[in-house]
């Protein structure tokens, strides 16, 4: 029997997965890692954390399995963070990651001095302050000593990547979000890395998501007990991997993880965006594209509420406070903004923000009013990829928010959706693991394979009646953020 390893770079944690070539799921194990807050709007890691925290796993997740028979790794990482090494292969400065908000004035002028059309025409993106580019561009400003020692420029499962096998490279889907990639001709943009500052011989090789970059280093094979001829693939972003363990392939399907943040996620084959619209155009790790839209707090913002403000653990004795009865009926609206918002209004200023308290207003109303907020901002979302005309029925869904029926049901709802929920929660690591199977040859699909392992477990209808009320809520709720957008600004 072959084994596969599958590891998902997180933003606190690693999740590292041994799954044999029927895509079992063999053991799970993962390990925890800080993260550095030294200013406000900055969020920093140490790669170095990243790779003691996998070694000390591996040799967990393989104790009692025969390393040998490992075939192939792959591994899924967070996107978009900022990993820059010297000469002599040292980090330079902490890797500044995705929900790092300090480019905010790189961000505005590649947007609006360079233009969002010439930046579409660059990249098929506009810029995000969450992205890899303007980091660079605010590296080059701010840290100039810093930035004069660059010799290589890399996406954190690069690191990884690189120190597994020693070759500098990254993958499509990942390297999609670096805002220098020519998304549609997969390749870097000669524009934008002038723009950078930075040149070609920096960048990471491209290769597709399942294409393999070399074997695993010798030294590291017999220090964890893994054949030498294990494969390592290029791997792919999170939500990329994740798609792939959801059967979100080829065209036609959707994806949406209400994790920490929350994504809406639509495979296609062929290329298209709007640079008018905040909606992102990436490589896929099946080969094709995707448009995605991020919701910066989704889960996150049920955690706040009941965590940080009223003071509990007991989710589910709030989901049970909101009855049926109340569903689209509820006169509190919650724009779930706690961390800003990316797509599709894209502004740092935005706040988490409650309209509609009364006296009468209860704490129900309150949870109620988060869980459906969130919903909202997942079909703000949907409407412009609706507006592209892709007729989406139907839709996987996946990540921690979807413990809570109550959430589905809301989002089922909201969106007039059909929802599929997966056998197992299989997340990035399973994605990246598939990536492994197909680069060591057990298929030669990357979309057969992930259509063949994924599994429905439950499937969630909207009911007419509460997608009508849902609806006219809805167009309530598309009202406030226009109305607010100035003052977010001015209160900043």
């Amino acid at each position: 029997m072959k084994y596969y390893i599958g590891i998902d770079l997180g933003t606190s944690a690693v999740k590292l997965m041994l799954v044999d070539a029927d895509g079992q799921i063999k053991r799970v194990v993962s390990r925890d890692y800080p993260v550095s807050y030294p200013h406000v709007n900055w969020s920093e890691q140490d790669p170095k954390d990243w790779w003691n925290a996998i070694s000390d796993a591996l040799f967990e997740l393989l104790s009692g399995y025969d390393g040998q028979a490992v075939a192939g790794i792959g591994i899924a990482g967070q996107m978009h963070g900022l990993v820059v090494l010297d000469k002599n292969d040292r980090v330079i400065r902490p890797a500044i990651l995705w929900n790092d908000g300090r480019a905010d004035k790189e961000t505005d002028y590649l947007n609006f001095t360079l233009g969002k059309e010439k930046l579409f025409e660059y990249t098929g993106n506009i810029a995000f302050a969450g992205f890899t580019a303007p980091k660079l561009m605010w590296m080059r400003k701010n840290e100039p000593e810093s930035f004069a020692k660059i010799s290589k420029i890399m996406l954190p499962k690069d690191y990884i990547n690189y120190i597994l096998t020693g070759v500098h490279c990254t993958d499509l889907s990942d390297a999609s979000g670096f805002l220098m990639l020519d998304v549609k001709n997969k390749r870097w943009s000669a524009e934008m890395l002038d723009i950078c500052g930075v040149n070609e011989e920096q960048m990471p090789r491209l290769y597709e998501s399942f294409d393999v970059v070399g074997k695993i280093k010798g030294e590291l094979a017999k220090k964890f007990g893994i054949s030498k001829d294990a494969i390592v693939v290029a791997g792919a972003g999170d939500n990329a991997a994740a798609a792939l363990g959801t059967g979100t392939v080829g065209e036609g399907r959707c994806n949406i993880s209400v994790g920490t943040s929350g994504t809406i996620f639509v495979p296609c084959k062929s290329f298209f965006g709007d640079y008018r619209q905040a909606i992102h155009s990436f490589c896929h790790a099946d080969g094709g594209y995707h448009l995605m839209g991020v919701v910066m707090s989704a889960a996150y913002c049920n955690k706040w509420l009941c965590n940080d403000i009223l003071t509990t653990s007991d989710y589910d004795a709030e989901e049970r406070s909101v009855k049926d009865r109340a569903l689209g009926k509820n006169d509190v609206f919650f724009l779930p903004y706690i961390m800003g918002e990316r797509s599709p209004i894209n502004d740092t200023d935005a706040t988490g923000t409650f309209v509609g308290l009364r006296g009468s207003s209860s704490r129900a109303d309150v949870y109620q009013a988060v869980l459906e907020g969130v919903a909202f901002a997942f079909r703000d979302n949907l409407e412009i990829i609706r507006n592209f005309g892709i007729d989406i029925k139907s839709s996987c869904i996946c990540g921690g928010g979807t413990r809570s029926k109550l959430w589905c049901k809301i989002i089922a709802n909201v969106l007039n959706l059909e929802l599929h929920l997966p056998l197992t929660e299989q997340g990035p690591g399973y994605g990246s693991a598939i990536l492994a199977m197909v680069g060591a040859g057990e298929s030669e699909s990357v979309v057969e394979l992930a259509e063949k392992l994924f599994k429905v477990n439950e499937v969630i209808r909207p009911d007419p009646e509460l997608v009508s009320l849902y609806n006219e809520r809805y167009e309530r709720y598309r009202k406030i953020y226009p109305a607010l957008k100035k003052l977010y600004k001015d209160i900043k």
